[in-house]
């Protein structure tokens, strides 16, 4: 796969994987690095790019979503949200150091639109701890290989 195309596959892959599509971005970063073809400093700065990005469509989507709350089709409860706002309220924005956690992180990201968190700390701080997270496996990868 040409050089371009490695990258724009693990942006998109890393993209997806921090919205509620399906995606194992670290895999797929694993098995470039494990390659050797290609910088591994280029890699995760794609990948923290790719879904840092895809963090902020959830910010994007919590701020609008309490207008939605009340129409049959809205894919979460009352209840649900309301659990969301209190535990974002108890912890903060420093939660958001654990958005890089599968389950956990999604909604995290999601929290923290709802409750207005200014988009410059949200972004900060997701990119801080999605940067970690592609670290970590990154030297587990090569590693392993």
């Amino acid at each position: 796969m040409a050089a371009i195309g490695v990258y724009v596959s693990l942006f998109f892959t890393a993209f997806l994987a921090a919205t509620v599509f399906p995606a194992q971005s670290e895999l797929v970063l694993g098995a470039l690095l494990a390659g050797h073809e290609h910088p591994a400093i280029a890699l995760i700065a794609v990948a923290t790019i790719g879904n840092t990005l895809g963090s902020c469509v959830n910010w994007w989507i919590g701020c609008y979503a309490e207008s939605y709350k009340d129409r049959k089709w809205f894919p979460v409860s009352s209840e649900t949200l309301q659990r969301m706002q209190d535990r974002y309220r108890r912890w903060g924005r420093w939660s958001l150091l654990l958005s890089w956690m599968p389950f956990i992180g999604d909604p995290l990201t999601v929290a923290a639109g709802v409750m207005r968190e200014p988009f410059l700390s949200f972004a900060s701080i997701v990119f801080a701890a999605k940067l970690g997270r592609y670290i970590i496996v990154a030297l587990a990868a090569i590693n392993l290989f």
